[in-house]
């Protein structure tokens, strides 16, 4: 990166030099450069493992001067940063990836939770809800100030983060993966929001995976790879800078296309069709969340799943999957042809049916097991003597096998999960329940959070099973990545089925007219208005 003339300094306001981050036996960072312009916004991409969030936490105070080599000048000035604390004081402020809020607290109460408002060492509550709903109206919020986190959905839960970080009188924000759980709807209303703060002379880092997003709302990039600074590009300079350039930075080569080939195929028998399902929610009883839904997949096919956040997406698949959501649950699921009742978890996985959650690090793994104990946790029976007894041998045979099969990088299968890099997490998920030879996959989120090349390894991956016969279903809320790997496509809104489109009719626009919709449909794939 080119040194910067005095003028240009002037205009800086945040300079990172030669940082260095090291932990046992892994140099995290290594001589990264970063220059931040007063005003902009800064985007900060690179794969999973390249060091975006240490580098931030580097910035923010969570890894304390002296844990690193380096330098960082904060408005011109050498800053040394011994804790959050320091950084907030200095106006640096950061939203992490995953929300912190506390759920029984007020939305109040947890804008000013360790920046208290008030009075002779008394918090002054008037105070406290007069400003709390000033900031919740700032970011777009008409919540009272009396509601709890629990009550809203993750959309605004990120803007209520937003908030607490505006409390802190903000002069450099740094959102890592804010739009990561969020629907469309929600992540172009967060980004009008950083549009306004730039307008307002916030300096915004914004880290995200999702280069469309990237390239709409960033003034420049930088580019980490492997620990190093790669390139900062200016997205508004003369030169065009193409999703695919930050691709080639981030992963060191370029994809010609960023799904995988399939070749055209004809799809198998039927082998899981869900006829009139519906789901009421397990406290609010009389409301359906899932309403009368209907669908198939066949051997071989890749079936996608749209909606905005709250159709009822996850909640129909979790409770297909032996009902381990919901109650008052109704409707037919058969399996190839044969009408099957899944009352547990156990029920469904013997039918054949796997369910790979959009947690991964709440209900998808042990984060503090090995690779070898997770990817066998679902299949216990398959590694274990006639006594119940596991063996440790076959254990670490199965998850080697996995680890070369499906790339996971770890030095071995007993490294730590909780260890690895977002999409190695996912891998392993997918071993663990690929581990228990399924028929029918339910994917839910399987690229939430990951980088691009891991998400090209996964759909990689996801074509393989399709093409050895299973059925899949793919849930997610990324629709070029739906239109990208399936041969079909459902939208739900409100719980129901709104429309079947073919691979070859699927646009993004007709797909979110149909998330859009309420009257639901039954048959063939849609042609034209449903």
């Amino acid at each position: 990166m080119p040194s910067s003339t005095h003028a240009d300094r002037e205009d800086l306001i945040l300079e990172m030099v030669d940082i260095t981050k090291t932990f046992p036996g892994v140099i995290a960072l290594e001589d990264v450069r970063l220059q931040v312009r007063r005003g902009e916004i800064h985007a900060i991409c690179g794969e999973n493992g390249a060091g975006k969030s240490t580098l931030m936490k580097i910035l923010s105070g969570v890894y304390p001067h002296g844990s690193y080599d380096g330098t960082i000048r904060l408005n011109g000035s050498e800053v040394e940063f011994r804790g959050t604390k320091d950084s907030e004081e200095a106006g640096v402020v950061i939203i992490h990836q995953e929300l912190a809020l506390v759920p029984r607290l007020t939305l109040a109460e947890n804008i000013f939770l360790g920046n208290e408002r008030s009075k002779r060492g008394i918090i002054d509550w008037h105070a406290t809800r007069a400003e709390a709903a000033k900031l919740l109206t700032d970011v777009g919020l008409s919540e009272s100030p009396d509601t709890f986190p629990v009550d809203i959905g993750v959309g605004k839960q990120q803007l209520v983060e937003i908030a607490k970080a505006l409390s802190k009188k903000v002069d450099l924000l740094i959102l890592d993966e804010p739009t990561a759980a969020l629907n469309e709807e929600d992540s172009e209303h967060l980004l009008d929001l950083l549009r306004l703060f730039r307008s307002q002379g916030i300096t915004c880092i914004y880290i995200s995976h999702k280069l469309s997003e990237v390239a709409a709302i960033s003034d420049r990039v930088t580019v980490l790879r492997d620990g190093r600074t790669i390139e900062t590009l200016d997205l508004h300079g003369p030169e065009p800078v193409t999703e695919d350039r930050i691709i080639h930075g981030m992963v060191g080569r370029s994809l010609e296309q960023l799904f995988p080939d399939r070749e055209k195929h004809e799809p198998g028998t039927e082998a899981l069709r869900i006829e009139h399902w519906t789901v009421h929610h397990p406290i609010d009883t009389s409301r359906k969340v899932v309403d009368d839904a209907s669908l198939t997949v066949r051997h071989g096919e890749i079936v996608g799943l749209a909606g905005l956040m709250g159709a009822g997406r996850t909640e129909l698949a979790m409770s297909v999957f032996g009902r381990s959501w919901g109650t008052g649950i109704s409707g037919k699921v058969f399996r190839d042809g044969e009408q099957v009742n899944l009352r547990t978890v156990r029920d469904a996985i013997d039918q054949g049916l796997a369910y790979t959650t959009e947690d991964r690090k709440s209900l998808g793994l042990n984060l503090i097991q090995t690779i070898r104990e997770n990817v066998s946790a679902a299949a216990l029976g398959k590694v274990s003597n006639a006594f119940g007894i596991v063996r440790a041998g076959a254990e670490e045979q199965v998850a080697e096998r996995y680890r070369k099969d499906f790339r996971i990088k770890a030095p071995s299968v007993e490294s730590v999960v909780g260890k690895l890099s977002g999409g190695n997490q996912q891998k392993v998920v997918l071993s663990k329940w690929v581990n228990t030879e399924p028929e029918i996959l339910i994917l839910d989120e399987p690229t939430r959070g990951i980088d691009v090349g891991a998400k090209y390894e996964i759909y990689t991956i996801i074509n393989s099973l399709a093409d050895a016969g299973k059925a899949v279903l793919v849930i997610s809320s990324e629709l070029p990545e739906l239109l990208g790997i399936c041969d079909r496509i459902y939208a739900m809104s409100q719980g129901r089925i709104t429309g079947e489109v073919s691979r070859e009719d699927a646009t993004q626009e007709e797909l979110m007219r149909y998330m859009t919709k309420e009257r639901v449909v039954v048959g063939g794939p849609a042609k034209g208005d449903l």
